[in-house]
């Protein structure tokens, strides 16, 4: 056992004994042991255990960003503050400032990063129990957990298309390399939609100026770069788990931007359009510290929507 399988090998017991219990699941209803299918069934279910338990840590995520945006106004008069100052000592003042009113608000620029952050280990322990299947299978090495030597075998001898679980895009044949070659592509795609639904919709213009979002908006090609050229190292199966993640998360965020946008963001101008058209009336919204009611479309005996004494000076005049 190399230094990687002892660092995750509390993970990968986890993630073994949860395929294990999957697997027998799924042949308990009369799937075939030894399918392909069955086993892809298997890190589906692996899959959607691991999001179930990373949505209060997606919670956070939002929230912090909701933060963010609320924030803006403090971080743009750090930045006027500091406006012109290209010294090392104002540079420094400045970040600290900034780090202490994230900290102070509980909130974080990098918060965005966190559901992927926590997922890698898991991702690399699904790595090793995959890449460790042939020796379990032979007796090389013990068992995983629950994924004993016959469901090593039963997994090591089963296929997808013709394609074995354990197979990369580096292994021969024509057919592995198209698979796993449109799943690498799939997966870099659905990651850089994902990000980039999350920056164009769900962001206000405030946010998006602010320097610190120069980088994220690095990671947005970044990241699905690195993990498209990563991805011809990955097994089949490790390949089916990261392209079940991606979907879970960017139906999960598209249901939060659309109905719990972001204040200020494009998200929310989009819903206060769809509940105009609906006849609804949409929330308040805080605007330069004055409260403002958008009204729905009169109705014969709707309540008039409240105006603020601005709105009723302006009108006197």
């Amino acid at each position: 056992m190399d230094w990687m399988d002892k660092l995750l090998y509390p993970l990968q017991w986890v993630v073994a004994w949860i395929l294990a219990i999957f697997h027998e699941i799924f042949t308990a209803i009369g799937l075939p042991a030894d399918s392909g299918w069955t086993w892809v069934l298997s890190i589906a279910g692996l899959t959607v255990v691991i999001r179930a338990l990373l949505i209060p840590l997606f919670v956070y995520q939002i929230k912090s960003q909701r933060k963010m945006q609320l924030l803006q106004p403090e971080i743009q008069r750090l930045q006027a503050k500091y406006k012109g100052k290209k010294d090392q000592y104002s540079r420094q003042a400045m970040a600290e400032e900034q780090m202490t009113l994230f900290r102070d608000n509980k909130t974080s620029p990098w918060a965005s990063c966190l559901p992927l952050l926590v997922q890698m280990p898991i991702f690399f322990s699904l790595f090793r129990v995959i890449h460790n299947m042939p020796q379990v299978a032979s007796g090389d090495i013990g068992a995983i957990g629950g994924f004993t030597q016959q469901l090593a075998i039963q997994a090591e001898n089963s296929s997808v298309f013709g394609i074995f679980l354990s197979e990369t895009f580096r292994s021969p044949g024509v057919e592995v390399k198209l698979l796993t070659g449109v799943l690498i592509v799939i997966m870099a795609a659905t990651m850089f939609i994902t990000q980039r639904q999350m920056m164009a919709k769900n962001m206000s213009e405030a946010a998006m100026a602010n320097p610190m979002m120069q980088s994220q908006k690095m990671l947005l090609y970044v990241m699905p770069l690195v993990f498209g050229i990563g991805g011809i190292y990955f097994p089949l199966g490790v390949l089916i788990y990261w392209l079940v993640s991606n979907s879970w998360t960017m139906a999960q965020q598209h249901m939060v931007i659309r109905n719990m946008p972001a204040p200020g963001s494009k998200a929310e101008k989009e819903m206060l359009e769809r509940k105009a058209r609906k006849g609804k009336a949409a929330k308040p919204n805080e605007i330069k510290g004055e409260t403002v009611a958008e009204e729905a479309p009169k109705k014969s005996g709707q309540r008039q929507q409240p105006v603020s004494k601005n709105r009723k000076k302006n009108k006197k005049r």
